[in-house]
């Protein structure tokens, strides 16, 4: 069985709902699955004019946050943060820099990597922002297995590199069906992969 870790950061709560959607298609694939975010490295009062923000902060704020030993533990690893400035929220970044010492130790490389990410715009730096966290997963020597345009839902979303969601709902637990679709194409095809390279 593919071991799969879902590592996230998510403000708003839409990463922590496709987070959750790429887990149940996991499951429904045959994996275990560790579903972790990344913990919160601004003070909650900085953000709390931001209704959805310190709700998301208090519904995860007590489950387990992301450390190493998720990615040495697992097969396979999809990521998930909300694009700023083009590249990943420095929430992630944080957590990708102090991996330092499993990186030199050789515990990242040899595993099945791909990501998420949301926007408040279309195209407001989706790419860039799975392009630039693919760099930090080549450097530990990973598998890049994004799902281009390996199904028919991928010419519907139209991102190769990844699955990306346009926030431009208050909902956090509505995706639209494209992205849903897509999200759980991901899942599969990264869990088939791995198993694959895990016989």
């Amino acid at each position: 069985m593919t071991k799969l870790a879902i590592i996230y950061y998510s403000a708003t709560g839409h990463g922590t709902t496709m987070a959750n959607r790429v887990a149940v298609a996991a499951e429904a694939a045959g994996a275990e699955v560790r579903v972790r975010h990344v913990a919160e490295t601004h003070d909650p009062e900085s953000f709390a004019q931001n209704p959805a923000w310190t709700a998301n902060y208090e519904a995860t704020k007590d489950l387990p946050a992301a450390t190493g030993d998720d990615i040495v533990w697992a097969d396979a690893v999809i990521f998930g943060s909300p694009t700023r400035f083009g590249s990943p929220a420095a929430q992630l970044r944080t957590f990708l820099d102090s991996l330092g010492g499993l990186w030199a130790q050789g515990k990242l490389a040899d595993k099945v990597y791909a990501a998420f990410t949301s926007s408040n715009t279309l195209h407001g730096g989706q790419e860039t922002t799975l392009v630039s966290l693919y760099f930090t997963l080549i450097h530990f020597g990973g598998i890049l297995v994004p799902p281009g345009y390996t199904d028919p839902c991928k010419f519907v979303d139209g991102n190769p590199y990844g699955v990306s969601l346009v926030t431009t709902h208050d909902n956090i637990d509505e995706i639209d069906e494209a992205t849903d679709t897509a999200l759980e194409h991901m899942a599969r095809r990264v869990v088939s992969v791995a198993d694959r390279l895990t016989k």
